[in-house]
Formats: structure tokens, sequence, C-alpha cells
């Protein structure tokens, strides 16, 4: 067969893990079928919960910290606000902002990696220090010193939380580009001419990305309670913002005679993570050559 016989034609995926073979492996797993179900949940609730529900900034203060009933299943808070409505505005901002950190991790993680493997040389050497010097570093410690010097914020601390998430995918990303580099594919494109940007972008990139996908998702769980914490110390997202680790802060003032504001945005978080925890392993089980049953 010659060189160019044996190029990816168009039409056919890249090599990597993620694929049709893939969900119908998730499929068949309990355990992926169950935190597929409260993904899907989850996500209904955060895209057509608010257009649903109550305003959730809107104040009644003829009504403050009233308890669960058929007007407020959740009950409201110190201004009076539906807390149902609030969490699912919630939903929208938490789980948006973790997706959101995980999407540019992985952007840049996929970027530097694919770059330092597939380049090699000086640029290799360059790339891989300024990854394990940031390995190295406390990433929670790094966050809050990148917060600190842009401020609180919702927007701040998912720019922040992006910036230092990004190393371990990056690293993973240059192994990855590394093996792939030598595979018979990419040395037949290499044989036949093939340009080396062209030869990276339509070889090697597609099965990084795929592997970069699985990490970032494994690490979905995670972001979702560092955002929730930060912003329960107050470096996220600001009141009246409805954001569940600041409704969590806010409820923990009157949690001694109204639990219940800690309820909605407590399940949300629980749930987000169990869901996450659930894909994730299962991803993982399935992608993973020695894993799988």
């Amino acid at each position: 067969m010659s060189a160019v016989g044996i190029l990816r034609r168009p039409g056919v995926p890249a090599p990597g893990p993620v694929g049709r073979s893939v969900w119908r492996a998730l499929l068949r797993r309990p355990a992926a079928r169950v935190g597929l179900a409260l993904a899907a949940v989850l996500a209904f609730a955060a895209v057509a919960g608010p257009l649903l529900a109550a305003d959730p900034d809107l104040p009644d203060y003829t009504d403050q910290l009233a308890a669960p009933s058929a007007a407020h299943w959740l009950g409201t808070d110190q201004a009076g606000r539906d807390l149902l409505a609030r969490t699912l505005a919630g939903a929208q901002a938490s789980l948006g902002a973790a997706l959101l950190v995980m999407a540019l991790a992985g952007v840049i993680g996929l970027l530097v990696g694919t770059l330092a493997g597939a380049v090699g040389g000086l640029v290799d050497t360059v790339l891989t220090r300024a990854t394990d010097v940031l390995l190295g570093l406390p990433s929670l410690v790094l966050t809050l010193a990148v917060v600190g010097v842009l401020g609180p914020g919702f927007w701040n601390l998912v720019l922040a939380m992006s910036a230092t998430s990004w190393a371990g995918l990056a690293r993973l990303a240059r192994s990855v580009a590394q093996g792939s580099m030598q595979r018979p594919d990419v040395l037949a494109a290499r044989m036949a001419g093939v340009g080396p940007v062209r030869r990276i972008l339509g070889h090697v990139v597609p099965g990084v990305a795929n592997q970069v996908v699985v990490a970032a998702t494994l690490g979905l769980g995670e972001a979702v309670l560092a955002l929730g914490g930060l912003s329960f110390l107050g470096l996220g997202a600001q009141p009246p913002t409805a954001e569940w680790g600041t409704m969590l802060s806010t409820g923990r003032e009157t949690f001694a005679y109204a639990p219940w504001q800690l309820l909605g945005p407590g399940l949300g978080l629980v749930l987000s993570v169990a869901a996450a925890t659930l894909i994730s392993d299962a991803l993982r089980d399935v992608t993973d050559p020695g894993g799988q049953s």
C-alpha cells in the first residue's frame, strides 16, 4: 500500500476513544445511565428553569424567610425572593461557569500540549518547563492569587480557574501528541509530502482532542465544587447574583431558624458532582483499555 493510500480520508474519524462505540459502552453501564439522566435534568433546569420560574431577583419584603409552601416550594430568602427560582438561576450560573472553565482550560491545554509534543526541541522544552512550574504550585493558592490581583467577581474567578487548570491537560496532550507523531498515518502523510501544519491539524489534533475531552470531563465535578467553594468565600459571584456558592454563604447567616435556604443550592451541588462523577468514572473505564470489562 502506498503512503498516500493509507492517509486518513475525509469522513474517516481521527484515532481516539470518543465516538459512537464509547457512547454505546457508556449506555450499557447503569451508573453512567444514572449520571446521564442527572445531567439531563440539571441541563433542563439550567436552560429552561429560569424561563419557567419567577424572577429570581424580585424581592418581597412582606414575605421574608417564608418556609417551603405551595406558593414557594423551597421557601424565600431574607429579601423574600423565591428560592426555587434562585436555585434554577444558580444552576445556569454555576454549571455554565464550570463548563466554561473546563472548556477554556481544555483549549489552552490542547494548544500548549500539542505544540510541545508535535514540534519538540526548544519549543517542547520551554512549554514543558512552564507546565511543570504551574503543576508544582498548589492550584487553589494560585487561583486565590490571581483572584487577588483581578479582584473578587464571578468572571474574574472563571478566568482565574481557567488560567490555573490547564497544566495537567497540557501534559496529557503532550504525551498523546508525541505518541501520535509515530503513528503510521502520520508517517505516511510525511512521506507523501503533507506539510507539518496540515499534518498536525489533520492527523494529530483530533486524537489529542479526544483524550483532552475525556480528561476535562473527569475534572468537571471538581470545577463545580471549586467554583461553589470560592464563591462561598466571597471570591466569586457577589450578592444578589443567584449562584449556588453565594446562596450557601448567604443562607448560613440564618441557618439556625431558616435552614431551607441551603436546600436548593446544596442539593444542586450534590447532584452536579454526583452526575459528573458517575459519568467521568464510566468514561474513564470505557476509554482505558485496561479498565474495560
